[in-house]
């Protein structure tokens, strides 16, 4: 063996390449992009699809117990058959939530960095190859984004940007206060330059992210306060962005504004992804969600009567603790009554550290199955629904990425679903307007009607 076939000795070797490896929200593929972004500044390159990095960054989703025992088998797997390994970071909101027991449960982790200190990743190596201890889970406030490089050319035509972080709400089923501190907004200006690069880099669609996205408050570049629909109108005025979208929202924080802007803006897209998680008050109370059924409900009417054509998304906890059948089936109630075209459904899984988890009554594994097996029967039998219905629709869709068969490109129509088009002749980063001929449960087919939009 010579030494460069030597097992690799993290602690003393200045990493070349880096692979970020993102799970869970889109805010952990935002930050995943901006450790990448930083890294290059650093002078080092991204590792190709599959290839050995020297630095492995596990960018980890704290919300489902099995995202976090994924993390744990991830981190096993980075050892080489020859015994060496890289550098090995453990980001995001499991290393905000367990800190320095990541090290000794995974003594092969070198550096733990929560989601409000990533900015000082190129520190923590230093550190690192200096043979001390690389951890950093402080919530400095928002002084992350200040720290970051400006942003680079986009590889797609969409682009996320981080607009708020953190949560002031207090669900007692979540951990995201505790992982990713209080509600933060960023400046407006900020967020416009930002907003500007990625557009000037190729970006078309920006969504527009934060836990609690609708809470961002500001004020804008006259000292005006401005709540989102103000920074929405805003970045609407910026010549080539073509689309804007915005995740994940509360109810609480659907103000006038916002809901007009939906009726009002051409550029913010007909989708609105809005939680309610359950259907009986007493549940949401337990919760601490801080509305009624009845007025998530009526907001929901509101948002239609704005913008009548408007796709609704969703998510739901079944099983939370003490949910008897009947409140279960005050859920599927709202559930027919709102008509979702997409959700996201899962069983109620205990969080160490949130009060929901020391409630008296958790429910058996087997009656979350059941429910949870009704519940999405009604969900897929929603978004099948919507699909069907832009079957003999002419709409706009913005290429995204390449099918599966030669010519085939896949895109997004305006509420959000994937349409395959087989269209060697375009690219990603085109506007076509296209027929929808036949729709699936997840996706639909379309064919061009003229071969670039205006």
């Amino acid at each position: 063996m010579n030494r460069n076939d030597a097992p690799r000795n993290p602690a003393t070797t200045a990493p070349a390449t880096f692979h970020v490896k993102s799970f869970g929200c889109q805010m952990n593929i935002y930050d995943g992009e901006r450790m990448a972004e930083m890294l290059g500044t650093q002078g080092m390159t991204p590792a190709a699809e599959g290839a050995e990095a020297d630095l492995v960054i596990l960018n980890t989703c704290h919300i489902r117990e099995k995202a976090v025992d994924k993390v744990y088998s991830d981190i096993g797997r980075l050892t080489r058959d020859d015994g060496s390994r890289p550098m090995i970071a453990v980001a995001g909101c499991v290393a905000q939530a367990e800190g320095s027991e990541i090290q000794r449960r995974a003594r092969n982790v070198d550096i733990v960095v929560g989601p409000q200190a990533y900015h000082r990743l190129p520190h923590l190596i230093d550190k690192v190859g200096r043979g001390e201890a690389a951890v950093d889970t402080d919530m400095p406030a928002a002084s992350k984004f200040g720290a970051l490089p400006a942003r680079t050319k986009q590889a797609r035509p969409t682009a996320f940007l981080t607009i708020m972080e953190g949560c002031d709400k207090f669900c007692t089923y979540c951990v995201v206060p505790y992982t990713r501190g209080a509600e933060i907004s960023r400046s407006w200006s900020a967020i416009v330059d930002e907003a500007k690069a990625l557009v000037d880099g190729g970006a078309r669609e920006i969504t527009l992210l934060g836990q609690n996205v609708n809470a961002w408050t500001g004020d804008d570049d006259k000292g005006r306060a401005q709540g989102m629909d103000g920074l929405v109108r805003e970045l609407a005025k910026i010549p080539d962005l073509r689309r804007i979208r915005y995740t994940t929202s509360h109810p609480n924080d659907m103000s006038d504004g916002l809901i007009a802007a939906h009726g009002e803006i051409d550029k913010l897209m007909p989708f609105l992804h809005l939680p309610v998680q359950a259907g009986n008050d007493r549940i949401l109370k337990a919760m601490n969600r801080s509305h009624s059924a009845d007025s998530y409900l009526r907001i929901i009417e509101r948002v239609r009567q704005a913008r009548p054509d408007i796709a609704i998304s969703g998510d739901f906890i079944v099983g939370f603790p003490g949910e008897t059948d009947a409140e279960f089936e005050d859920t599927l109630r709202i559930v027919e009554q709102v008509r979702y075209a997409q959700c996201y459904s899962f069983k109620y899984s205990p969080r160490p550290g949130t009060p929901a988890a020391d409630m008296d009554h958790q429910i058996a594994a087997e009656v979350m199955d059941e429910r949870l097996a009704r519940l999405q029967a009604v969900l897929n039998r929603q978004q099948a629904a919507f699909n069907a219905a832009t079957v003999g629709r002419t709409t706009q869709i913005l290429l995204e990425r390449k099918g599966r068969h030669p010519g085939q490109l896949i895109g997004k129509s305006p509420w959000l679903q994937s349409v395959v088009v087989t269209a060697p002749e375009l690219e990603i980063g085109d506007f076509v307007d296209v027929d929808i001929i036949s729709a699936g449960p997840n996706s639909l087919a379309g064919e061009t009607v003229r071969r670039k939009a205006a």
